[in-house]
């Protein structure tokens, strides 16, 4: 096919009216991408057009790559992938749009990237996602895994249709005939190749999801069966809007998917499932599919117009101009030859015989295009035929396998009557052995409830006691002063008594007198001395009842003398009683805690025989430093315990001292177990043995504290002893620094940093000069691809300078505001470890640029390859990665020359991205340049070659694999000879750069 005519049906197919894309420019793009198998014409001509500018032209354009991603070459998607950022980016854009076109165009590039995500991996997917069965099952090789992600990934996909389908429809006026206008059939094309891919997709997940059911539990699928529901909802409802619009009736049979969803929880369900087929009728005599006419055709148009002219002409001027209008022989007198009129009427003949073909070729397309309809609709009725066929011999599987089934149960239900007698006995003895438990269980739950009311009754009684206590001694109090008071009052009325006594004595004596006197007056002097005489036994009488009070209150008081005595007896009793409940208190906090530090331990020592829990390897120092700990802990818990046998109350520090012991122990016990894997075997060894030992010897001394008795019972001389054991092996573990002379190290810092800049100084010039020579020697592709890659080799380089000048300026600071008075040499003589970690550095950075340049050389004279530059370029990552966490060990953080370390980093970073990117892209294109024909090769000699590339395929495999096993045990020695001879330790000092810093260094 012309190259011109293709890029005349894309500028057709893909312009600004709003209408749909023409049927006949479609298929002629698609057809020319089967010609030049490829797209590039097609991504030629589309990256002249204004995609970004007009919404109707990027809506069309994503019509037609669509139509080419399904229909097109399977080199389509290849040669499209380059162009992925920018239709992500174009996206974007249209994103930003909420009417018209762009947010269509959005959803829709959204799509087209997903699509060509999912073919790119999953490459056995046809473009058209037509597959069979068998094929199906091959994708996902037999995998559980593979068919769980796959299922993902259709669900992702499926997604995307589903939305641009809402889109659609909630972008048109559906209460207006859209499906008839120009400006709604410009929207809905595209449905028709989303509804082919949606019933495509549909079927695969329930094939996916019926195959996973019966291989994982349900419960692991719950997700995928919810993702399920809610897509087939939606595609249900959207099948049935597109079903009834008038545009596609005419275009596509759509298919109507089931009332109710599959059941995956039931495997016979499958039987019930049925493909969707979607069916396109034959195309109709109509200006969209009238086919494109050739030169031929035209010419073949016009001498057929020209004869229709010619007869027009005859009939009104006459047959003797219609021969030749410009032979005037007939005007002389000279009549035309017989052969002339003959030629004549055989031309009329020809032309009237090839507008018959012309008919007769029209007509044979049309029933060719029904034919195949026809057989498209056979095809699916077939393949329904068949699957009805599968469903049939699954359910005489089924049934034979329940037959089966029932059979084993016929059987299992015999044994199991057998054994029921048995079972019902044991059952009993069962029964009766739990009502034991269960009587001894409720017994135990009464004592402990019994128990806990008399410790809240006693503590209550303890409470009342005091507060009675308290009381008692108020009353007491009060009494005594009450009786004081009595007694006063007592002795007051008595004086009294006496003194009116005495005053009537007096007064007796007077009235005597006076009687002898009044003798004349007797019966007044009788009356007078009978009121006396009553009046003095009524005082006698007030007299008696005082003198009986008071007894009475002495009696009162003696009872409350005795009730104190009394309380004073319980109270004694009551804090005797407490004093022991706390001891004992005290005792099971002791017991519990113990356990609590033997279960701690016994923990530790199970890690031990049990390594794959060990997650990494230790260091000797963390061991040493964890040992030390122990030792000043065994000390204080000896302290501990003599405090606590001699004053019992005095339990806190006992119980804290047995609590860090516990912890330190089996800290100390993992790091053992831990620094054994990084250790030589026979070492290794003796440390685990150790720390086995430790912990019996810990286990032991804890079980002695339990016992009443001395310090003496509890010897902790074993424990230190296996402490020094293990603190002997520690201290032969140690790494060991490099083999240099302190006062060397300064010098030799200045000069490793001077020779890197050197090494990168030479690699800019051989890289300068490796470029001349390619320019001079080379051409085309070649050319392009040694200058791109020379480039970015130059520019990683530079900012490798750029980021040794930055760790120099780094440096210079850490060493002028670390040394103090020291001179430089004093002070990296001081932090030796740091200093060789930085010699380190700087070695493996001038090591990785060499290395590179000599890759660089051998690819550019095309005796290298381009993987060995790619690993130079990460290697040359790590090295400046390794080079800034050793500069930046001692650094403060806010300094700003660590800041501009970091910015040179990312700088080498992104030129080391750079190099590998250039790498890649040129090696893609060196291999598009080499591809293989095989037009020429017969079938035998390609099926021999296919085998000899599948035993190729397998030994690069296995290749692969023992390599990969190779790279990891060189990088785990790398790292063991790197800690032992650089000093790489945790802490202040430098230290080999983990992954995650590495990762954080380059971001």
């Amino acid at each position: 096919m012309d190259v011109s005519k293709m890029t005349v049906s894309i500028n057709k197919a893909i312009n600004t009216q709003e209408v749909a894309v023409k049927e006949k420019h479609a298929r002629t793009c698609i057809l020319g991408t089967h010609h030049e198998k490829g797209a590039q014409t097609f991504w030629s001509v589309v990256n002249r057009l204004p995609l970004s500018s007009n919404a109707v032209l990027c809506w069309k354009f994503c019509h037609v790559f669509h139509k080419l991603l399904r229909d097109g070459h399977p080199n389509v998607l290849k040669d499209s992938l380059r162009y992925r950022n920018e239709l992500s980016d174009m996206s974007r854009m249209w994103g930003h749009l909420s009417e018209g076109y762009g947010q269509l165009c959005s959803i829709y590039l959204k799509l087209l990237r997903t699509k060509m995500e999912y073919h790119t991996k999953n490459p056995r997917f046809p473009g058209n996602l037509q597959m069979s069965d068998r094929q199906l099952d091959e994708a996902g090789e037999s995998d559980v895994n593979n068919f769980f992600q796959l299922t993902v990934e259709m669900f992702d996909y499926l997604e995307c249709e589903l939305n641009l389908f809402q889109t659609v429809f909630n972008s048109l006026d559906m209460s207006r005939s859209v499906s008839v206008t120009a400006a709604g059939q410009c929207r809905l094309a595209p449905l028709i190749q989303v509804i082919l891919d949606c019933s495509h997709l549909y079927d695969y997940t329930v094939k996916l999801l019926f195959k996973l059911h019966s291989c994982l539990p349900a419960d692991t699928l719950q997700g995928h069966r919810d993702r399920f529901m809610e897509q087939f909802t939606k595609l249900k409802e959207l099948f049935y809007r597109s079903s009834n619009l008038q545009y596609f009736k005419r275009l596509i049979q759509i298919p109507q998917l089931p009332e109710n969803p599959p059941n995956f929880l039931r495997a016979s369900a499958l039987s019930e499932h049925i493909s969707p087929v979607v069916v396109i009728p034959a195309e109709t005599s109509s200006p969209d599919s009238e086919p494109v006419l050739e030169k031929d055709d035209l010419m073949d148009m016009d001498a057929s117009q020209q004869s229709l002219f010619d007869n027009k002409f005859d009939d009104i001027f006459g047959s003797s101009f219609s021969s030749d209008p410009f032979n005037f022989n007939s005007q002389n007198g000279v009549n035309k030859d017989e052969k002339d009129h003959l030629i004549e009427r055989l031309y009329r003949e020809i032309s009237g015989l090839k507008a018959q073909l012309e008919n007769m070729k029209t007509e044979s397309q049309r029933v060719v295009l029904q034919l195949k309809g026809r057989v498209s609709e056979l095809e699916a009725e077939l393949a329904e035929q068949q699957h009805l066929r599968q469903q049939a011999a699954d359910d005489c599987e089924f049934l034979r396998a329940e037959l089966d089934e029932l059979r084993r149960q016929r059987e299992d239900t015999e044994k199991a009557q057998r054994s029921l007698s048995e079972i019902e006995r044991k059952a009993q003895a069962n029964e009766q052995r739990y009502s034991k438990l269960k009587e001894k269980y409720s017994e135990l739950v009464q004592n402990h409830a019994d128990l806990l009311r008399k410790n809240a009754e006693v503590t209550k009684q303890v409470s009342v006691a005091r507060q009675a206590q308290v009381d008692l001694e108020r009353e007491k109090k009060q009494l005594e002063d009450s009786l004081e008071r009595i007694s006063d009052q007592g002795q007051r009325k008595t004086q009294e008594q006496l003194e009116v006594l005495e005053s009537l004595k007096q007064e007796l004596a007077t009235s005597q007198r006076e009687l002898q006197v009044l003798q004349g007056s007797l019966e007044t002097s009788a009356q007078s001395e009978a009121n006396w005489a009553a009046q003095i036994a009524e005082l006698e009488k007030e007299r008696d009842s005082l003198v009986s009070g008071a007894a009475h209150r002495d009696e009162e008081l003696s009872a409350l003398r005795r009730e104190l005595q009394d309380t004073q007896l319980k109270l004694a009793s009551t804090e005797e009683s407490m004093c022991q409940l706390a001891k004992d208190q005290r005792k099971m906090l002791l017991v519990g805690s113990r356990k609590a530090a033997e279960q701690v331990i016994q923990d530790a020592l199970n890690q031990l025989e049990e390594p794959p829990l060990i997650s990494c390897a230790g260091s000797a120092d963390h061991l040493l430093s964890t040992v030390t700990s122990i030792s000043s802990c065994i000390e204080q818990l000896e302290k501990s315990w003599s405090q606590y046998l001699a004053c019992p109350e005095d339990i806190s520090g006992l119980l804290h001292s047995i609590t860090l012991l516990a912890h330190l122990t089996s800290d100390a016990i993992s790091h053992g177990a831990s620094t054994s894997l990084r250790a030589p075997p026979e070492p290794a060894d003796s440390l685990t043995e150790a720390c086995k030992q430790y912990g019996r010897e810990t286990l032991a001394y804890l079980a002695a504290l339990e016992e009443e008795g001395t310090l003496e019972n509890a010897d902790s001389t074993a424990m230190r002893n296996c402490l020094s054991k293990i603190k002997a092996i520690g201290e032969e573990l140690l790494p060991r620094g490099l083999d240099i002379k302190q006062e060397e190290l300064g010098d030799l810092v200045d000069k490793e940093m001077a020779a890197t800049s050197a090494a990168i100084e030479t690699a800019t010039a051989r890289i300068e000069e490796m470029l001349s020579k390619s320019r001079a020697g080379d051409t085309g592709v070649k050319l392009e691809v040694n200058e791109r890659i020379l480039g970015c080799c130059t520019s990683l380089m530079q900012a490798i300078q750029v980021l040794i000048v930055a760790s120099k300026d780094l440096q210079r600071e850490i060493v002028e505001s670390g040394r103090g008075t020291a001179s430089p040499k004093e002070f990296y003589a001081k932090n030796s470890r740091w200093t060789e970690g930085l010699i380190s550095a700087s070695k493996a950075v001038g090591w990785g640029a060499t290395v590179m340049v000599d890759a660089a050389d051998l690819v550019v004279q095309g005796r290298g390859k381009f993987e060995e530059l790619m690993v130079c370029s990460h290697e040359i990552a790590a090295s400046t990665a390794q080079l800034v966490a050793a500069s930046k060990v001692k650094a403060d953080k806010d300094s700003p020359n660590l800041a501009q370390l970091q910015q040179a980093s990312r700088g080498v970073n992104q030129a080391t991205a750079g190099v590998v990117a250039s790498t890649i892209s040129g090696k893609s294109q060196i291999e598009e340049t080499d591809n293989m024909d095989f037009s020429s090769m017969t079938l035998t000699q390609i099926k021999r070659q296919e085998m000899d590339s599948q035993v190729r395929v397998l030994e690069l495999e296995n290749e692969l694999q023992k390599e990969r096993q190779k790279l990891g045990e060189l990088r785990k020695k790398h790292y063991e000879l790197a800690g032992v001879a650089e000093g790489w330790e945790e802490g202040t000092e430098a230290s080999p750069p983990t992954l995650q810093e590495a990762v954080t260094e380059k971001e």
